[in-house]
C-alpha cells in the first residue's frame, strides 16, 4: 500500500483542479442578457460571408451504371491475367 503513496499529490492536484474549474463553470457567471445576444445574432446574421461570393467547383459526376466498381479497377483489364471457374 505504501508503494501507491506516490500518486497522492497527483490526486490532490487533480481534485483542486476539478473544484476550481467547478467554481468557474457554475451557472451565473457570464451571463449574457438575452436580448444583447440577439442583437448580436442578429448582427452576424446581416454580415456577408467571407466566402459567400466565391464559386464552389464541381466535382466531376460519373454515370452510375448500378454496379459497384473500384476505381483500381475500372480500366479494362488484362484477359492474360483473367480468372475463370473451373
Amino acid at each position: 500500500m505504501e508503494i501507491l503513496l506516490w500518486l497522492v499529490p497527483s490526486a490532490v492536484v487533480t481534485v483542486v483542479a476539478m473544484l476550481w474549474v467547478a467554481w468557474l463553470g457554475r451557472e451565473g457567471r457570464g451571463e449574457v442578457d438575452r436580448d444583447v445576444a440577439v442583437a448580436r445574432l442578429a448582427a452576424a446574421m446581416q454580415r456577408d460571408h467571407a466566402a459567400a461570393g466565391r464559386e464552389r467547383p464541381t466535382a466531376p459526376r460519373d454515370r452510375s451504371t448500378g454496379i459497384a466498381v473500384r476505381p483500381s479497377r475500372a480500366q479494362q483489364p488484362d484477359p492474360a491475367r483473367t480468372r475463370r471457374s473451373a
